[in-house]
C-alpha cells in the first residue's frame, strides 16, 4: 500500500548569490556563502545564499531579493548589480514540511566586501569556488543549494569552453545598448549556433535539457526587455531541433542526424533576412495602397524616432520602388545616446550611393529635439515606429518618446497614420515569460555623462544630491504605445489587426510552455 504525501506548506522563496570578480581573473568569480543561526525556522547552521519568502507586498522575486540583500546584509543597488536570473523550480522537503519554489538570482559586489554587514539571520560569511559547492551532506548546505547555484552560474555545468561561450555571449547581449532587436537577435542565435558546436560529443537527455536552459538564458539574461525577436528565434531552433532528433526515449541520434542541426541553424539565420525583405516589400504595398491611390504621391513627409535598420531599409526601398519626387524625413533626436542622429547621418550615406544619379527623386531630413515633437508633427503624414516587443495586452514597446510623440502628433496633425513597422518576432506571449511590466532602466550614467559633455550648469550640484538620495535620474529605455493609438501594424504577412496579433501570442505561450516548462 503506498503512503500517503505529507500535506506540505508551499512557499516562494528567493535565493540570492553574491559573486565577487578578483582583478584580472573574470572567468574565476567567488560566490559569498553565509552560514545560517540557530535564531532562524529551517535549516540552521547550513550554508546558503540571501534568501528569504516572497510576500505579498512584493511586487515580484526580483524586489524580494533586493529587500532580502539590504536586510540580511545592508548591500544596495550602490554597490551590487543585478547580474543574472535563474530559472525557478520547486522541490518538496517533508522533514520541514514545505514545498518550495525557489526563484534564483545573481548578483555582482562592484564595492568592498566590507559593505556585507549581515545581521541575526547568520552566524558568518566566506567566499567559495563556486566549483566546490555541492549538494551534499558532508559539505553543509542548505537543500538543492548546488542546483540554484548552478541555474545562475551555469559554467560549473557544463565544458569551459561552451560555457565561455555562453557568457562572453550573455556579456555582449547584456551590454549592447545600441543595437536594434533584429540585431541582437542575430548576436544570439549565432551565439547559440556556436555553444552547440562545442556539446557535439554530449547528445543525450542530458544535453537536450542544457540547450533548452542555454535558450532560455539568452532570453532572459540578454536584454530582455528586447527579447521578444530572441524568444521567436531560438523557439523556432528548439521546433527544427526536436523534429531532427525524432525525440526518443534515450535520445540517441545517427551521424546523419547531427549533421543536419549546425546547416538548420544557418538556415534559420537566413531566414530572418528573408522576413526583413518581406517586411519591407509589405511596407511598400502599404504606402502604394494608402497614399499614392488618393493623389499623394508627389511628396510624402514620414516621422520617426526609431533607428532600426528595418525601418531604414523600408523607408529606402520604398522611396527607390514608388513614384515619390520628394520625400520629407522628419526625425529626433532621440536622447540620451541620440540614436536619431546617427540614423539621420546613416540614411543619408546611404541615399547618397542609392541615388547618385537621379535627379528625380529628392530627400529633405529636418532634425527635431525630442520635446519638440509636436513642432515636427506638423503637417506629417506617417508617424514611423519600429517595435522592440509587442505584447497582445499592453501594445507596442518602442523607445522611450513615442508615446509622446504619438499623442502629439493625434493632436496637431488628425489624419496622421500611426504606423508600427516590425516582424511578427517581436510578439512576446501572454504566459508571463518575458515581463511587460518590468522597466528596464539604465541608470542616471548616461545622463548625467550628457550634461557633463555638454558643459550644463549645475551637473556637480546635481550629482552631490544624487549621492545623498535627494535627487534621482530615471532612464528608462522603453515606453508602451496602446494599440488604439497605432493606425496599421505593418509586417512580414502583410497588416494585421490586433486578433490576429493575439492569436499568434497564444502559440508562442504553448511553444514557450512546451520547451520551457520542465526546466
Amino acid at each position: 500500500m503506498a503512503t500517503a504525501q505529507p500535506n506540505l506548506e508551499k512557499r516562494d522563496v528567493v535565493s540570492s548569490f553574491i559573486f565577487h570578480f578578483p582583478p584580472g581573473k573574470p572567468s574565476n568569480p567567488v560566490v559569498a556563502l553565509f552560514r545560517r543561526s540557530d535564531k532562524v525556522n529551517t535549516y540552521q547552521h547550513h550554508l546558503a545564499p540571501i534568501s528569504g519568502t516572497i510576500s505579498q507586498k512584493d511586487k515580484d522575486p526580483l524586489t524580494a531579493a533586493w529587500r532580502e540583500l539590504a536586510e540580511e546584509t545592508t548591500l544596495t543597488p550602490s554597490n551590487l548589480t543585478l547580474w543574472r536570473t535563474g530559472k525557478p523550480f520547486t522541490f518538496r522537503d517533508p522533514s520541514v514540511g514545505r514545498e518550495w519554489t525557489v526563484h534564483p538570482f545573481a548578483f555582482r559586489l562592484d564595492g568592498p566586501e566590507s559593505a556585507i554587514q549581515t545581521d541575526w539571520e547568520h552566524e558568518r560569511w566566506e567566499w567559495y569556488d563556486p566549483r566546490a559547492v555541492r549538494d551534499e551532506a558532508n559539505f553543509g548546505g542548505v537543500p538543492r543549494l548546488k542546483e540554484s547555484l548552478c541555474r545562475v552560474w551555469f559554467e560549473g555545468a557544463m565544458s569551459e569552453p561552451a560555457s565561455q561561450i555562453l557568457s562572453t555571449g550573455l556579456n555582449r547581449l547584456r551590454t549592447d545598448h545600441k543595437s536594434g532587436a533584429n540585431e541582437l537577435t542575430a548576436i544570439a542565435l549565432n551565439v547559440f549556433r556556436d555553444f552547440i558546436m562545442h556539446t557535439r560529443n554530449a547528445l543525450d537527455e542530458t544535453w537536450w535539457t542544457t540547450v533548452r536552459m542555454v535558450a532560455w538564458h539568452l532570453v532572459k539574461n540578454g536584454r530582455e526587455s528586447m527579447g521578444a525577436a530572441t524568444l521567436n528565434a531560438v523557439l523556432a531552433v528548439l521546433t527544427e531541433i526536436e523534429k531532427i532528433l525524432q525525440v526518443r526515449g534515450d535520445m540517441a541520434v545517427t551521424e546523419q542526424e547531427w549533421d543536419r542541426i549546425l546547416p538548420m541553424m544557418d538556415f534559420q539565420v537566413s531566414k530572418r533576412a528573408s522576413n526583413k525583405k518581406r517586411v519591407m516589400k509589405s511596407f511598400t504595398s502599404y504606402l502604394r495602397s494608402r497614399f499614392l491611390g488618393n493623389g499623394m504621391g508627389e511628396t510624402l513627409t514620414i516621422l520617426t524616432m526609431s533607428s532600426s535598420s528595418t525601418i531604414q531599409d523600408s523607408i529606402l526601398d520604398a522611396f527607390a520602388a514608388l513614384d515619390i519626387q520628394m520625400l520629407e524625413l522628419r526625425v529626433l533626436e532621440s536622447r540620451p545616446l541620440f540614436e536619431g542622429t546617427s540614423y539621420a547621418s546613416s540614411i543619408l550615406c546611404r541615399l547618397k550611393s542609392q541615388f547618385q544619379t537621379s535627379d528625380k527623386k529628392t530627400l529633405k531630413v529636418r532634425m527635431y529635439t525630442d520635446a519638440s515633437a509636436a513642432l515636427a508633427a506638423e503637417g506629417v503624414d506617417i508617424v514611423l515606429l519600429g517595435a522592440d516587443r509587442i505584447s497582445a495586452q499592453k501594445g507596442v514597446s518602442n523607445k522611450t518618446g513615442s508615446l509622446p510623440l504619438v499623442l502629439s502628433t493625434k493632436q496637431v496633425a488628425p489624419s496622421v497614420q500611426v504606423v508600427v513597422l516590425s516582424g511578427l518576432e517581436k510578439i512576446n506571449g501572454t504566459s508571463g515569460f518575458i515581463d511587460d511590466d518590468e522597466p528596464e532602466d539604465y541608470g542616471p550614467a548616461e545622463v548625467v555623462n550628457t550634461w557633463r559633455n555638454d558643459g550644463i550648469e549645475g551637473v556637480d550640484i546635481l550629482e552631490q544630491a544624487m549621492e545623498n538620495g535627494i535627487v534621482e535620474v530615471e532612464n528608462v529605455y522603453f515606453e508602451w504605445v496602446p494599440f488604439s493609438l497605432v493606425d496599421a501594424f505593418v509586417c512580414e504577412d502583410g497588416i494585421l489587426d490586433v486578433g490576429s496579433l493575439q492569436e499568434r501570442s497564444r502559440q508562442l505561450r504553448e511553444m514557450v510552455d512546451r520547451y520551457f516548462g520542465d526546466l
